[in-house]
């Protein structure tokens, strides 16, 4: 009997874990890692099972969130954005318009939703920054980057998922005055503003690194790569890193005291150390030959994987000295993450594959034709329960990986 209880005990606990797992941009941590096990290593050769699809949720590039065993995401009609939430099995549960949304080009949100207690928090395309109810989908606060904080919008449009630390929500406004921001994330009042160099913003989600002696964001500008205290918003360093459209999309990923930084447009890639407990950085390696642009890199042990844009390749790089391990045009290039020792490309050109994580050649195993939705091929796949989501414009699938 006294078994049969902790099974029961552990059994309740799991289940709560599993439903207190929250997926953001990039993942639970913003890295492209996805910590799931049992995974498949190889498809059918038609692509795994398709558990449902949906259409319908109209123009954009965000990816999935996912709480509460509910799936959030964004899409634009006539101008507007909406929410959109599903259950996992691909019901519809609610729909609301949040304001406007981007439709200069490229049309439709583009940042992922984050979500933290019991609330929702989304950049808009056009610089609208909103605060909703998890549970209604009432807007609790919103703020106008222009109007609030100075901002300019930038060329295509503001791309951004808010960043929160404990009490606070963080994003990246650009200008001189108000750069980054830390805003209280229960009533959108104002706690820091840091004016880093005074760039523009440059389409990229900051990231938290909490082991240094001084916990920081780490964010991409128009023109530099800069560190701030997450406490005080004191600019604790900055690095000059700068592409000919001042695009830099990709969050940095951090791993033991080493910050990597990769830009398209024939920029590249650039390797820093965080020194003096971070309070400043020096250059360890720097690469042109590896530029993704909006497709991302992950950390799979002592390696980078991911791809170009301008070099048009499929890169494994040493992350210590920074060496091209391989080079491949196997495919096109496109989006990278990872989950249970394997790689999941999606391309530009609508194909999925799974690679293997070998540093000494790109082997890919299985791939299949994503057929639905509309537009570019941009979002970034998310993985959840054995289960991989893809949006693709208008639409958004579930395939069975597990």
């Amino acid at each position: 009997m006294k078994r049969l209880v902790s099974l029961f005990i552990l059994s309740a606990i799991a289940i709560t874990l599993s439903a207190q797992k929250i997926i953001q941009w990039r993942g639970e941590n913003r890295t492209g890692i996805y910590n799931e096990t049992g995974l498949l290593k190889k498809w059918p050769a038609d692509g795994p099972e398709m558990l449902w699809a949906v259409e319908g949720l109209d123009q954009g590039h965000s990816s999935v969130a996912i709480a509460s065993e509910k799936l959030y995401i964004t899409g634009m009609t006539e101008s507007t954005g909406y929410v959109h939430v599903f259950d996992l099995d691909g019901k519809p549960l609610a729909k609301k318009g949040y304001g406007p949304e981007w439709s200069v080009n490229y049309e439709g949100p583009r940042g992922t939703i984050t979500v933290n207690d019991g609330k929702l928090y989304l950049a808009s395309g056009s610089g609208g920054f909103i605060c909703l109810d998890q549970n209604t989908l009432d807007i609790v606060w919103e703020k106008n980057l222009e109007r609030d904080f100075k901002a300019k919008n930038i060329v295509w449009g503001i791309n951004e998922s808010p960043l929160i630390v404990d009490e606070k929500v963080i994003l990246t406004p650009g200008g001189p005055k108000f750069n980054i921001v830390a805003l209280n994330k229960n009533d959108g009042k104002l706690i820091w503003s840091c004016p880093g160099e005074g760039d523009l913003s440059a389409y990229c989600s900051p990231l938290f690194i909490g082991d240094q002696q001084i916990p920081q964001v780490v964010v991409m500008t128009a023109n530099h790569i800069i560190g701030v205290d997450v406490a005080t918003g004191k600019k604790l360093w900055s690095y000059e890193h700068k592409n000919r459209h001042s695009v830099h999309a990709n969050t940095p990923i951090y791993s033991d005291n080493m910050i990597f930084c990769t830009s398209g447009y024939g920029k590249g890639s650039v390797m820093l150390r965080l020194t003096d407990g971070g309070r400043s950085v020096e250059k360890v390696w720097e690469s042109q030959l590896a530029d993704s642009r909006i497709g991302a890199m992950v950390k799979v042990g002592d390696y980078l994987y991911g791809s170009g844009d301008t070099n048009k390749f499929w890169f494994c790089i040493d992350w210590k000295t920074g060496q091209i391990k391989y080079q491949s045009k196997a495919l096109a290039i496109g989006v990278t993450i990872a989950a249970d020792g394997m790689l999941y490309c999606y391309t530009q050109k609508g194909e999925m594959a799974l690679a293997t994580t070998d540093p000494d050649q790109f082997n890919v195993v299985s791939k299949f034709s994503i057929t639905l939705g509309t537009g570019e091929h941009w979002a970034h796949p998310v993985i959840y329960n054995g289960v991989l989501y893809i949006r693709h414009g208008d639409a958004l699938m579930a395939y069975k990986i597990k």
